[in-house]
């Protein structure tokens, strides 16, 4: 994975997004059930940043790397469901990494 790239970027966003929605999840008890609102405030800012700068990574890549419109649907909709980045960096972004 070379950070150097675009392309390595967002595959570090999709790993980095998808453990803060998962963190994310965490706090949501500490908020709801024992009224602690601090760490939930701080994790679901650092997880908003993380998902818009997928998103706008991923739009970057379609124009870059000519996506199809199917695979930035799939990419992007993968931000929205839990542990779903981490399938998408396995199945679709590792697999058409050109410098491995």
């Amino acid at each position: 994975m070379n950070l150097k790239t675009k392309y390595g970027q967002l595959r570090l966003l999709a790993i980095l997004e998808g453990i803060s929605y998962i963190s994310f999840g965490l706090t949501m008890p500490l908020k709801y059930m024992m009224d602690i609102k601090g760490p939930n405030y701080v994790v679901g800012v650092i997880h908003g940043g993380l998902f818009l700068a997928y998103c706008l990574w991923v739009a970057l890549n379609y124009f870059d790397r000519k996506y199809s419109t199917k695979t930035a649907a799939i990419l992007l909709i993968a931000s929205l469901i839990p542990f779903m980045t981490f399938w998408a960096d396995w199945k679709i972004l590792k697999k058409t990494d050109t410098s491995l």
